[in-house]
């Protein structure tokens, strides 16, 4: 088996204004990136179109269907006060939900050792029926309970490393015990939410927020003492990652300092954990990420981890 890499041309279709962090060159980057010859044993596949169903798995049905009408034919509108849709928009995120659910069937059946979704929009800001942060369907939560209905995992564990806590994985699952969420990011900083005291109904939220300023060491520990045990100790059936760039010392939405090579280290100990809990399943979602240069070699070196290299 060979680490799947799943992307759609879509992704280049959802427009934002000019100037916008969150635009079609990420996805260029990272394609780019992946072109290189040590990546030429990836299995490559494309992104089906996620049923309305399948998003339903993380969503409200009245949200989902708002968004798809109020998908505009022409232009860009504005859904909030950093969120655009364009009409590309809604075919890109249905892609990236799709990816999510291809990505957790093919490494659930074993026709794929682990899976990389190249995609955007990104997705974990998305709560249960509120679109923010740039996000539209929360492809982390999706790919999770894809892996509970479709596949019977009893538990999942979801370790997001972007610079921005994923409030909106938080917000689905806060009162489920079935799946554990983990992040680090940085405080204070956008969306305000991350405290080490919110916990979730039944201890199943972890967070470990970062200052501005941190950097490799206080990253690693972080992961290494409060997220990595709670993982390991969970005994998931699947880990599903959300991985986020902009945590990279050259991003310009965040005030950490990462390097690639600290997504490497932190990929490796989650298959270190997956080996030994869940017969290796991983599947990681592109979330943040926003220098471009910082964002190919991050990706880079987190699928090259994947790869077992």
């Amino acid at each position: 088996m060979t680490t799947l890499l799943i992307t759609h041309p879509a992704s280049l279709d959802h427009l934002t204004p000019s100037g916008h962090p969150e635009r079609p060159d990420r996805v260029r980057a990272v394609e780019s990136a992946l072109e290189d010859e040590r990546f030429a044993t990836l299995a490559r596949e494309q992104a089906p179109e996620a049923e309305i169903a399948l998003i339903a798995l993380a969503h409200e049905r009245d949200y989902i269907d708002a968004l798809i009408e109020a998908s505009p034919a022409s232009g860009v509108i504005k859904v909030d006060s950093d969120t655009y849709m364009s009409p590309g928009t809604m075919e890109a995120a249905l892609r990236g939900a799709g990816a999510a659910a291809q990505a957790v069937d093919e490494v659930m059946a074993g026709k794929a050792a682990n899976a990389f979704c190249a995609l955007r929009p990104p997705g974990h800001h998305a709560e249960r029926r509120t679109a923010m942060g740039f996000c539209f369907f929360n492809n982390a939560a999706i790919a999770a309970r894809r892996a509970q209905t479709a596949h019977e995992a009893e538990r999942v564990a979801i370790f997001d490393w972007d610079v921005h806590h994923g409030n909106g994985t938080q917000d689905i699952f806060w009162g489920d015990s079935s799946v554990l969420y983990a992040s680090t990011h940085e405080m204070p900083l956008y969306p305000g939410t991350g405290e080490a005291s919110e916990r979730g109904d039944h201890g199943n939220i972890v967070n470990a927020p970062l200052s501005a300023g941190d950097g490799s060491e206080v990253f690693r520990e972080a992961v290494r003492t409060l997220i990595l045990p709670r993982i390991e100790s969970f005994a998931p059936d699947l880990i599903v990652i959300s991985a986020g760039f902009d945590a990279h010392w050259r991003d310009p939405l965040g005030s950490l300092n990462l390097t690639e090579e600290d997504f490497a280290w932190a990929t490796r100990e989650l298959m270190r954990i997956a080996d030994k809990r869940c017969a290796g399943r991983v599947v990681s979602l592109l979330e943040g990420g926003y220098d471009l240069d910082g964002l190919a070699k991050s990706a880079a070196a987190h699928v090259e981890a994947l790869m077992g290299r």
